[in-house]
C-alpha cells in the first residue's frame, strides 16, 4: 500500500464521539513506551504525524489518524504506566474497552509488544481479553532492531510457546523495527486485503 495522505482527525474521550464508522478502522495499542507513535508514523510515512516522547502515557485519549482518505488509523492509550493514579487507569481502561466492544467499523487491533523483554501479566492480559471477547487482533512484536538476530529469535519462540498455553491458535504475528522498516509493509499489505472486504458492509450502514 501506498500511503499518499495521511492527517490528524479528532481526538476523543468517548467512542460515541468518534467519527461516523463508515469506513474501516484499525487501532493500536500497547505498553507505555512500546514504541507505538514511533511504529505510527513509519507506517503513515509522516515523521511527526503521533507525538513521540520520552515520558510514558503520552496519549490519553483515542486519537484518529484518516489515512489516503480510505481508512482510520487509531491511536489509542498505552497501558500498564504504573505512576498513574487508579482512578486514571481504571478510566483509561473503561475508555478503552467501550471503544473496543462497541465501535462497529473497527476491522482490528494491532497490539503490540516490546520483544526485548519477557512477557508482562498486562501484555497476557489484554491479549487474553481479547480471545475471550472475540474481537479480532493482530501481534505486533516491536523494537527488533534492537536485538541480534539470535535473541530475537529466542525470545518470540518463547512469546509463542507462553502464548499457546492459553491459544489453540495464535493470532497473525508481525516482527517490526521503526528503524528499518521492517514489517512496515506486511501490516499495511493486510490493511490493504482487508479494506475492500470489509468496505461494502460498512456502506450499506
Amino acid at each position: 500500500m501506498l500511503i499518499t495522505d495521511a492527517r490528524f482527525v479528532v481526538s476523543n474521550s468517548n467512542y460515541k464521539s468518534c467519527p461516523s464508522p463508515v469506513i474501516p478502522e484499525y487501532a493500536f495499542i500497547g505498553r507505555s513506551n512500546v514504541g507505538k507513535s514511533s511504529l505510527i508514523n513509519s507506517l503513515s510515512n509522516r515523521k511527526g504525524m503521533a507525538k513521540t516522547s520520552v515520558s510514558p502515557g503520552k496519549t490519553q485519549l483515542i486519537n484518529h489518524f484518516l489515512i489516503n482518505e480510505e481508512w482510520y488509523l487509531v491511536d489509542l492509550p498505552g497501558y500498564g504506566y504504573a505512576k498513574r493514579s487508579k482512578s486514571s487507569r481504571e478510566k483509561w481502561k473503561k475508555m478503552i474497552d467501550d471503544y473496543l466492544i462497541n465501535r462497529e467499523n473497527l476491522v482490528c487491533t494491532f497490539v503490540l509488544v516490546d520483544l526485548r523483554i519477557p512477557p508482562q501479566k498486562s501484555d497476557r492480559e489484554i491479549i487474553d481479553n481479547f480471545g475471550e471477547s472475540q474481537l479480532p487482533l493482530g501481534l505486533v512484536f516491536t523494537k527488533y532492531d534492537k536485538l541480534s538476530k539470535t535473541e530475537a529469535e529466542k525470545n518470540l519462540d518463547f512469546y509463542k510457546k507462553d502464548l499457546s498455553k492459553n491459544w489453540e491458535d495464535l493470532p497473525p504475528i508481525y516482527i517490526t523495527s521503526s528503524k528499518t522498516g521492517m514489517g512496515r509493509d506486511e501490516i499495511l499489505d493486510f490493511i490493504a486485503r482487508t479494506n475492500p472486504e470489509v468496505l461494502p458492509s460498512l456502506q450499506k450502514k
